[in-house]
């Protein structure tokens, strides 16, 4: 099979965002003196989207507390746009990879549950322009990861079918999401989680590197 397509996955595959994203929760527990996290903890917190982040991180009570679990939303929000780019940084080895896309003219997006604003400003100031015909984070209104509607409107507007799409990402969400829009699921061990969890949720294929993708998937130049 030759793909003529790749969708990838934000944090925990293109940039390691985890140190931003961590310090940004603990600053608003520390606000409310909650106890805080590890930056390990972190990387089983991620993935849902910042709304399942808050309330991974939240002590319980107030997790379960609507009204508070609003505001403490709203507060790390606040504060993570401060931060946004503190610490984060694409991976080693992902603008070689991408530029070599680039050269075979092969469409690339990003699909991912963080807020848009926040995957926009990333992107557009770790990578160079163009490297993306779409970026689409979490929108009002439209269902996040595994559900593969967002990724399919993606291959519709990039004038591909899912059954030639590589999609890759970290996390079990991702694998669910490829699998559930007829992708080729391709999990990455650079990002937050493990390879078990990857295989579990229907990884196809498993990258160590970032330029791995070069030869371990075939494109159509």
């Amino acid at each position: 099979m030759r793909y003529e397509a790749v969708i990838f996955d934000l944090d925990g595959t293109l940039i390691n965002s985890i140190d931003d994203l961590a310090d940004s929760c603990n600053e608003m527990l520390i606000a409310y003196d909650f106890p805080t996290h590890t930056v390990d903890a972190y990387k089983y917190f991620v993935g849902n989207g910042v709304g399942k982040l808050v309330e991974r991180a939240l002590p319980e009570d107030k997790a379960a507390d609507k009204a508070f679990y609003e505001k403490a939303l709203a507060k790390f929000r606040e504060i993570y746009n401060g931060k946004v780019l503190n610490k984060t940084r694409a991976y080693s080895g992902i603008r070689d990879t991408l530029a070599k896309l680039m050269e075979k003219e092969i469409p690339m997006a990003v699909c991912t549950n963080k807020p848009m604003e926040a995957a926009k400003t990333i992107i557009n100031i770790l990578f160079e322009p163009g490297t993306f015909q779409m970026v689409i984070g979490d929108r009002p209104g439209y269902p996040r990861k595994p559900d593969p509607t967002t990724v399919l409107e993606i291959t519709e507007k990039l004038g591909v079918t899912p059954d030639k799409v590589a999609y890759l990402g970290d996390s079990g969400v991702d694998m669910q999401t490829a699998v559930n829009a007829g992708f080729l699921p391709v999990g990455v061990l650079w990002g937050f989680r493990e390879k078990e969890e990857l295989l579990e949720n229907g990884a196809k294929l498993l990258l160590e590197k970032p330029t791995d993708l070069l030869f371990n998937v075939q494109f159509k130049k």
